[in-house]
């Protein structure tokens, strides 16, 4: 096989990022934009050993699955990997995808996963946008968001997965950079003020917050943007309640750096998940799929089968979002968490709520957890919940759960490759995989995560049975014998 050779396959399988699978004879090519059953004609692109990349050039004939994608920008944006396949088979698609995890990778072939539980309306579900900006070859501002695998700023005018207001506050950023001059930030040169637009709303409240990020100080003429924004917002049920910048001046590709400074508002906006309200912040961690978060939080609550009696650990527990629906239920909460930022937002939040049996540790899960049972011998821990980033949980903290051995696990992923990895760690030390429920929290993408039960297995009771004969005892009493055949 050769570069820039045309084939045509049959797309019999999907990555987790979206990209169809084919075969030309027995050399796999991964071709994006193509859905399960499709047959295409694709330009090999680039090789490896054992699989190439190719390029779509046109469908033969189309998967009963393909759809015409609503948004026009979903091939070339990396936002949206699969918006040409129909929801029904989106769902399904992540079911396969993480049966195939468990089995390929953890080897579990015999484990109860259910179906995909989907939204309702899969479409302006995101409450956080960030909005890269640059300049494009006539020198015009530009922003929108990154093609797959680039830094190439794909101009959209309107994310179909945000809500409508955020292009409208995206338009007038641009409409005051143009205005004012002022340099948009290039990533080669390291020169420009104007990064990135973070954007987040609560969906509960109608509370925006706006973060500029600056290879810079300041922002000239911030008060002008603040009132063009708070003008353009007035037709929506959403109101402008937090202006800040957030100063980043280090190359590379971390968007915020923990240098936030506020020009306008309280510096966080409230929303809800369920009852349990939230403040955020522009550096905190919140899901960005309200809707679908508490359905994931619901299976969690649910797993863990609380009576009001047990003491429960939430491991990777951010600003508390768990902690605090766990709380409603449980005796003792305590969330632990790297970050000291997400622990102070945690207790804020507990205390928001009105929350008392919950508290937060900052620190690494491993050490925490072992410190605080030895200093508390007599308080058993009932359940651990568990929410780790995609990497999975550090092989530490599993040792330190299979240690600690409460009787049951709650493990939520967003990578099915990792949980499948962890699940394998955590069954060989001792746990069943009760049930497996998979959630949509990313439409039109490839990502799935997952919400998992896990219960400690009890120790088998061994029972030893000797078989012996009358005529091997030394019984010469009829009171022996008697007292023999009666045992």
């Amino acid at each position: 096989m050769q570069k820039d050779e045309i084939y045509t396959i049959t797309i019999t399988d999907q990555t987790t990022e979206g990209e169809g699978i084919g075969h030309a004879g027995s050399f796999a090519l991964f071709v994006k934009d193509t859905v399960i059953g499709d047959t295409v004609e694709c330009r090999v692109m680039k090789l490896k050993k054992s699989y190439g990349y190719a390029k779509l050039l046109r469908v033969v004939s189309p998967s009963k699955d393909r759809i015409e994608a609503r948004c026009p920008h979903a091939r070339p944006c990396g936002g949206c990997q699969i918006q040409e396949m129909d929801y029904a088979a989106a769902l399904q698609f992540k079911t396969k995808k993480v049966k195939e995890a468990l089995l390929r990778i953890g080897g579990f072939g015999n484990v109860p996963i259910r179906d995909c539980i989907g939204m309702t309306d899969p479409w302006r579900y995101r409450n956080k946008a960030l909005v890269p900006f640059g300049r494009d070859r006539d020198g015009r501002v530009t922003a929108g968001f990154f093609a797959g695998r680039t830094h190439t700023i794909i101009e959209t005018d309107d994310c179909l997965l945000s809500p409508p207001e955020f292009s409208m506050i995206i338009s007038a950023v641009k409409e005051h950079l143009e205005r004012f001059r002022i340099p948009v930030y290039d990533e080669t040169s390291h020169e420009g003020l104007f990064r990135h637009l973070l954007i987040r709303k609560g969906f509960s409240t109608g509370e925006i917050l706006i973060a500029a990020v600056l290879n810079g100080e300041t922002l000239p003429e911030s008060e002008r943007l603040i009132a063009s924004i708070q003008a353009v917002l007035q037709p929506f049920s959403a109101r402008l309640a937090v202006f800040a910048v957030n100063v980043n001046k280090t190359p590379g590709n971390v968007v915020l750096s923990p240098d936030t400074r506020v020009l306008y508002g309280p510096g966080t906006i409230e929303d809800r998940i369920g009852s349990i309200r939230f403040r955020i912040s522009p550096n905190s961690f919140f899901q960005v799929n309200p809707v679908m978060t508490e359905i994931l939080y619901g299976k969690a609550l649910e797993f863990a089968r609380l009576t009001g009696k047990e003491t429960v650990w939430d491991l990777y527990s951010g600003i508390g979002s768990i902690s605090l629906f766990l709380a409603k239920k449980a005796g003792k909460v305590y969330g632990v968490e790297v970050i000291p930022q997400a622990i102070e937002d945690a207790n804020e939040n507990a205390r928001l709520n009105g929350i008392t049996n919950a508290s937060f540790f900052a620190g690494r899960a491993e050490e925490v957890l072992p410190e605080w049972a030895e200093t508390n011998p007599s308080e058993q821990i009932d359940v651990i919940v568990t929410d780790p980033p995609r990497e999975g949980c550090d092989r530490k903290c599993l040792d330190t759960m299979l240690r600690l051995s409460p009787e049951r696990i709650v493990y939520v992923s967003c990578n099915p490759a990792t949980l499948a990895r962890d699940l394998r760690i955590l069954s060989d030390g001792g746990y069943r995989i009760e049930e497996v429920q998979p959630v949509d929290m990313f439409p039109w993408t490839g990502h799935c995560e997952s919400c998992v039960l896990l219960s400690k297995i009890a120790a088998a009771k061994h029972h030893i049975y000797v078989t012996v004969t009358m005529d091997e005892l030394d019984l010469t009493s009829a009171e022996a014998k008697a007292t023999y055949q009666e045992i």
